[in-house]
C-alpha cells in the first residue's frame, strides 16, 4: 500500500475496453470499507455505463471529454439521512473516494476524481434520479488507461507541511 499511494495517478484518457461488473463491484466494496463516524456509511453510488446518460452528464462539466471516454462513471452521493455531523460525513466520503481510486489503481485500471462537475450537482442528481436526500459529491471516471500514465507531480517537502512537532 505504501508504494501504491505515490504510484497512483489521475488518468483522464481511456481505451474502449469494457470494465467488468466484478471489477466495479470490487471498487465499490473498497469504497464502502472507508472509516465513517459511528459507522454511518453515508455514501451512496450511481454506476453509469449508458452512453446517452454519460453524454448528458458530460454536458454539465468542462471535463466532458473524460466522462465520454471512460467506460464507467461512479457518481458519489452523501445520503444526508445517514449523516450525523456534516464535516465528518464529508471527510469520510473523501476517504471512500480515495479507497476507490486506490482499488482502481490496484486493479490495473485508471481513474480520476472529478470535482468541477459539482457546480451542476442538482442537475446530476436529477439526471440520475437520485433521492432528494442524496447530495452529489463527486464523479469518478474509470476505465483502462490509454497511453502512459503521467509523471508524478512534485510534492512539497514534509518540513514545509509540518508546523508543530512536540
Amino acid at each position: 500500500m505504501i508504494d501504491a499511494i505515490p504510484g497512483r495517478r489521475s488518468i483522464r484518457r481511456f481505451t474502449r475496453e469494457a470494465v467488468s461488473d466484478e471489477a466495479v463491484d470490487r471498487i465499490l466494496d473498497a469504497g464502502r470499507w472507508a472509516p465513517s463516524g459511528l459507522n454511518n456509511q453515508p455514501w451512496r453510488f450511481a454506476v453509469i455505463r449508458d452512453k446517452a446518460v454519460k453524454e448528458r452528464m458530460a454536458s454539465l462539466t468542462r471535463y466532458g471529454s473524460i466522462i465520454r471516454s471512460a467506460d464507467v462513471i461512479i457518481a458519489v452521493f452523501f445520503e444526508q439521512n445517514a449523516g450525523y455531523d456534516r464535516t465528518k460525513d464529508l471527510q469520510t466520503i473523501g476517504a471512500c473516494i480515495q479507497n476507490m481510486l486506490l482499488a482502481i489503481h490496484g486493479s490495473g485500471l485508471g481513474g480520476v476524481w472529478l470535482g468541477e462537475i459539482l457546480k451542476s450537482g442538482v442537475e446530476v442528481g436529477s439526471l440520475l434520479d437520485a433521492p432528494d436526500s442524496c447530495e452529489f459529491m463527486a464523479a469518478v471516471a474509470l476505465g483502462y488507461p490509454e497511453g502512459k500514465a503521467p509523471e508524478a507531480p512534485e510534492r512539497k517537502p514534509i518540513a514545509e507541511l509540518v508546523f508543530y512537532r512536540g
